[in-house]
């Protein structure tokens, strides 16, 4: 008995250590897995448990990345992700990783669908070993290399890592974003290593802001061969004749006390950092090297838009650049400042020569600061007031930039913005009064002269005038002067005393109209209202714009015609198209818009190419403030009756401007798309159009709200085409998504949107608040940008079809 227990023992003390060896030699049998669960995402460790191979979490959203990172320090960094198409493979909850004996690792999505894989070219996986190096290999039964992560780099570099000619590694978007970023370090095929920008979503590179020049030069063998992070943590570029080009210096810290690891950081800069093994208390990622040394200044006019992004400014601060807007300007993405900024009004020759450049803007000094790749003009010499006005009287110029009796003009949109103390240079940046469109600025009085020498700040805008008719040219000018602006064209027409006093639109003859768009023959679009063609005018040099012709207006109803143009033409507002004129001559009735080259929501929407979350996101919030603007901001309240993607436009910044104010009223009632008395488009038709009841604002909420479905998910309202019935009718499945707590399916897993769970779930909320049968319950418009904005808290929507209209 007792020999027959020491033989257990001495069993048991043999197979311990053997079972904590089989836990932790970092080998994973073909067929283990891994899933994407937060009760269930145990990693793969290395021997040391320095490591982790698995599935990382991205916060609270239910989304992870297959990755690699360092196991025992608190923040976990990660040193590598998988990526497919130069995209994170960004996993939803659920998802799973399987390593196969023929393809290695797969992931896959809780669908099924395939979201990533290892690429084995050839042979047969034996096994997974995760090492102490960061280095996840993929081995068949000779235990020979198949396929590793050191090979397949994303944006960092480990000790015993190595980078052959023509390989990368690529930044990600922002520290948290693992999509691709902008910037990019290659080993090029003749041995010079570089960083570059990405011109995304292509692959061209510009040319690079940094490089070791390691090419052949006049020494044969001297271009680099490798890029080497050695096991001492040595960072070099290994010549072809052997020589070693140091990026980090001659001095090393200790491997064996510390991870090191060198980053291509979402920012553009390669550096090198150290964190020790052995730590107590908060101890961070100490920078022992990095390049550029000032990334704001590596701007050269062939090197892309910089750090920062278009019309910004880069400031360095402890090595690393922020970024910042100039005043009149807002971040294109609140959440992320690296992505430029946008003018928070519309610049433009046509809107300056009509208003008066003095009336429209301010001007804001900056000392220290240059674009100094937007230049368009160089004027010398020249004095900084010169210089100054030079810039306030171009409508093409944004900034001028002064030093050394030089005067640089530049125009939007700006780039590599930055700060430096030595330019000793003074920036004045012109920033509009307002984010109207165009402001009508009051006129002095002629007669009044006296007042006019005293102060010129002080202008008196004619109310009314009364003129003799023996004296009409008089009358013209002061007339058009009230109204703050006139054409000048190659063929003068007369103008009634009616026009001019009942509308500060500009009246056009037909014949102008048709010489203006050649005829009629380029046609940008058709509508409800009619059809619409590209036109240019002559004021001063040419100005494009998209004219209107009217179908089915009205019959006899010349006042209303007017009166209705002259509420549209009141309205100034950044997101609504600008209306210039009409023509109003016999049969013909047309309407003058500004031109947006960017074209309609539809065209941006409904492609095989999905436009990003983020400008969705702001597209959306710039349809609700137009909106609103035109429900309660514009003096007299106007229903628009037919918001749809097609009556959207996108401007040169893809901010939203909503076209075809007002003019439901002026079709006539046969003219409908729908249904005979209805204004509106089939699927975007509010119900209370079909049930005898008031029309009001809240039919706009609720095509708002449809357009905003659209939005979301980039698919029209109505899919008559769709192979899923359930999903014919967007409203309808969006709200059943809803309710069974699945918009992940509502988006098509977009990785963006999933990212961004909290605002999706908030705009789908509003959408169903919107789409409300009962107009009662739909929200105004004030209260929809309200929630949008988060300003309101959005409670849990009703069912849309509660309502049950009594007939």
């Amino acid at each position: 008995m007792a020999f027959t227990v020491r033989l257990l023992l001495f069993s048991c003390l043999f197979l311990l250590p053997v079972s904590v060896f089989a836990q932790t030699n970092g080998s994973i049998a073909v067929g283990d897995s891994l899933t994407a669960t937060a009760a269930n995402s145990s990693p793969w460790l290395s021997p040391s448990g320095d490591f982790a191979f698995g599935f990382f979490p991205l916060g609270s959203n239910g989304l992870f990345l297959l990755s690699i990172w360092y196991a025992k320090i608190p923040d976990r960094t990660i040193v590598w992700y998988a990526d497919r198409d130069n995209e994170a493979a960004v996993a939803p909850k659920g998802s799973t990783v399987n390593l196969t004996a023929n393809s290695g690792l797969v992931l896959k999505s809780p669908q099924g669908e395939e979201l990533w894989k290892s690429e084995i070219s050839v042979g047969v996986v034996a096994n997974g070993v995760m090492n102490d190096t960061g280095n996840f290999v993929l081995q068949d039964r000779n235990s020979e290399s198949l396929w590793e992560t050191f090979n397949n780099p994303t944006d960092t570099l480990l000790p015993g890592q190595k980078i052959e000619r023509s390989g990368t590694l690529s930044s990600r978007q922002s520290e948290t974003n693992y999509l691709k970023g902008r910037f990019q370090l290659l080993l090029q095929g003749d041995g010079n290593l570089v960083i570059s920008t990405i011109n995304l979503p292509t692959e061209f590179a510009n040319e690079p802001y940094y490089s070791t020049d390691t090419t052949s030069g006049t020494v044969a063998g001297s271009e680099g061969k490798e890029l080497v992070f050695n096991v001492s943590g040595y960072l070099y570029v290994l010549r072809e004749n052997g020589g070693k080009y140091n990026l980090a210096g001659e001095e090393v810290v200790s491997a064996r006390d510390n991870y090191i690891r060198a980053t291509l950081n979402f920012d553009g800069i390669f550096a090198q950092y150290y964190h020790p093994k052995n730590f107590t208390g908060n101890v961070s990622w100490t920078l022992r090297w990095s390049e550029p040394d000032d990334i704001c200044q590596r701007n050269r006019e062939d090197s892309g838009v910089g750090v920062c992004g278009y019309n910004s400014i880069c400031t360095l601060k402890d090595k690393r650049p922020t970024c910042g807007c100039p005043k009149g300007f807002s971040l294109l993405d609140p959440n992320d400042p690296y992505r430029g900024c946008k003018p928070d009004f519309i610049q433009g020759c046509e809107e300056d020569e009509l208003s008066g450049t003095k009336y429209l803007y301010d001007v804001e000094v900056l000392t220290n600061t240059d674009w100094p790749t937007s230049d368009y003009v160089k004027v010398y010499p020249f004095t900084a007031e010169r210089c100054n006005e030079s810039c306030f009287q171009d409508c093409l110029c944004a900034v001028a930039i002064f030093r050394s009796e030089t005067c640089w003009k530049k125009k939007l949109p700006l780039s590599n913005g930055r700060v430096d103390v030595n330019l000793n240079s003074q920036a004045f940046i012109k920033v509009r009064k307002d984010n109207s469109t165009l402001q009508f600025p009051p006129m002095p009085n002629p007669d009044d002269k006296k007042t006019k020498k005293k102060s010129s700040n002080t202008v008196i805008c004619v109310e009314s005038i009364i003129l003799a008719a023996s004296i009409f040219v008089s009358f013209m000018f002061s007339a058009a002067a009230c109204r703050g602006f006139f054409f000048v064209f190659r063929k003068k027409h007369v103008r009634s005393v009616e026009n001019i006093l009942d509308s500060n639109l500009h009246s056009f003859s037909y014949q102008e109209l048709q010489e203006a768009t050649n005829g009629f023959t380029e046609e940008l679009g058709r509508g409800t209202f009619g059809v619409v063609y590209k036109g240019t005018i002559q004021i001063g040099s040419g100005v494009q714009v998209a004219v209107k012709k009217l179908n089915g207006v009205i019959q006899d109803g010349e006042k209303e015609f007017k009166t209705e143009l002259r509420v549209i033409g009141k309205t100034h507002h950044k997101n609504l198209v600008c209306l210039v004129g009409y023509c109003d001559e016999g049969q013909h009735r047309l309407l003058v818009y500004e031109f947006l080259s960017k074209g309609t929501l539809a065209s941006f929407l409904f492609t095989d190419i999905k436009p990003s979350w983020r400008q969705r996101i702001e597209i959306a919030y710039g349809v609700s403030r137009g909106l609103l603007y035109s429900h309660e901001d514009c003096g007299t309240q106007i229903i628009h009756c037919d918001i749809k993607p097609q009556n959207i436009l996108l401007d040169d910044y893809y901010t939203a401007r909503i076209s075809d104010f007002g003019l439901a009223k002026l079709l006539m009632m046969n003219q409908s798309k729908t249904h005979t008395a209805i204004r509106g488009t089939k699927g975007y038709v509010a119900p209370e159009w079909f049930r005898n009841m008031p029309i009001t604002t809240k039919v706009d909420v609720y095509s708002f709200g449809v357009v905003l479905l659209e939005i979301i998910c980039c698919r029209r309202s109505v899919d008559v085409e769709n192979n899923c019935e359930e999903k014919v009718i967007l409203t309808d499945w969006v709200y059943d998504c809803y309710l069974e707590g699945e918009l992940d399916a509502v988006v098509d897993y977009e990785v963006q949107a999933l990212g961004d769970k909290t605002t999706l779930e908030k705009f789908v909320m509003v959408a169903i608040w919107c789409i409300q049968e009962d107009p009662s319950v739909r929200p105004n418009m004030k209260k929809v940008v309200q929630m949008l904005e988060g300003v309101v808290e959005v409670k849990v929507p009703p069912c849309p079809s509660a309502f049950v209209s009594q007939v």
